[in-house]
């Protein structure tokens, strides 16, 4: 067994929670709504960074309150609740390096939420300092698609603690001035993990552990990943764009993104030295949690990747044969996530709740109409 897959092992295998699953109550505040359809929690935010802050608090944080002692939680089950105050300090000198608007709208809703400010600042920077995320994607391109249309299936694998898969939720984000997205998410997470625009650009985050360049693990001088993955939606529209832009950036971590516009997919492999492009082979693209380039690689044999990339011997896939193969690699109990994203439809196909969520039937939400919401 490989050092990340004993990792993996200890840190998803969490005991599942007894109690009545946790429901978002429906609500309003100003321009923002908050709205189950077809039995997915989806929240409709718009405006000024201060007025999406205060949206997002208002209709999530007091319901959500519980969520705010993750990243605590999370450092405990791991036995390393003594890095608690050194993870706050790293966080909070990481404030400066975020985007204007994003430290605007986090201190919005921090204020409105009259919750902990360290527990925002870390649910906002702990994951670039602390590595936990064990993903899965696959990209199917338009000729090998039975839609006709680019396909992009993932799995979010995390430390779910009996409890974080419970407030999984859609967030439709409409920021003034800027693309409108819709992410895949937790109340209090201003960033991106995995989402879509409205122009049909989709991305997904894996974490890498290990490099061959010399790059350092953390730069704390860099602008939290999650908000450099908002920042792609908000501005790009395109694979080309969003490399341009990624490459702009100083990045704090090592990373795979997988990205896909209308046209084609390709996983940006980086670290905080430089980024390298892999693009789609055969009309296939598959990411887990390795660099697989010659630039930055150091293991190949992965065996959730071979699982995914055997995909290019089944002939053209849909989304329900998306759903199979991400059941195929998915890790127990810490898969709290499963979606497909349509570009060209501008339709997800989400599965959240009970792990493994590869488990559960995937519900489709027709995102055209809320992204071009006013």
């Amino acid at each position: 067994m490989s050092r990340l897959s004993a990792l993996l092992t200890f840190v998803l295998a969490t005991p599942l929670s007894a109690a009545e699953p946790f429901r978002y109550p429906e609500g309003r505040h100003g321009q923002a709504e908050l709205k189950y359809i077809n039995g997915l929690p989806v929240i409709r935010l718009q405006g000024k960074p201060e007025e999406i802050g205060v949206q997002m608090a208002m209709l999530t944080a007091r319901p959500a309150q519980k969520l705010l002692n993750y990243p605590k939680d999370v450092l405990k089950h791991l036995g390393l609740q003594a890095t608690w105050p050194a993870l706050v300090a790293t966080g909070k000198g990481m404030l400066a390096n975020f985007p204007a608007d994003y430290r605007r709208e986090l201190e919005a809703g921090i204020k409105a939420a009259e919750l902990d400010r360290e527990l925002f600042i870390a649910a906002n920077t702990m994951f670039d300092i602390k590595k936990l995320f064990a993903c899965s994607s696959l990209i199917v391109e338009p000729e090998k698609s039975a839609t006709g249309g680019l396909l992009f299936g993932r799995n979010l694998d995390f430390p779910t603690l009996g409890y974080l898969h419970e407030y999984s939720m859609v967030i439709v984000c409409h920021p003034e001035g800027k693309r409108a997205f819709a992410s895949v998410g937790f109340p209090g997470v201003i960033g991106v993990l995995s989402g879509i625009n409205d122009a049909g650009l989709a991305l997904a985050v894996h974490e890498v552990y290990h490099s061959n360049d010399d790059s350092v693990r953390f730069d704390p001088q860099g602008t939290p990943y999650a908000l450099c993955f908002r920042r792609i939606l908000e501005e790009c529209t395109t694979v080309e764009e969003a490399e341009k832009l990624l490459k702009s950036m100083r990045r704090t971590t090592r990373l795979n993104l997988a990205v896909a516009d209308r046209k084609r997919g390709a996983v940006f492999e980086f670290t905080p030295k430089q980024v390298v492009v892999r693009s789609a082979a055969d009309g296939y693209c598959a990411c887990t949690n390795h660099f697989r380039s010659k630039e930055l690689s150091t293991w190949l044999d992965c065996g959730r990747f071979r699982r995914l990339d055997q995909a290019r011997d089944e002939g053209k896939l849909a989304v329900a044969d998306l759903g199979r193969k991400l059941h195929q690699v998915h890790q127990g109990q810490g898969t709290l996530q499963t979606m497909v994203f349509e570009p060209v439809a501008l339709k997800l196909h989400l599965a959240i709740g009970e792990p493994p969520t590869t488990a559960l039937p995937l519900k489709t939400l027709d995102l055209k109409p809320l992204l071009e919401m006013n």
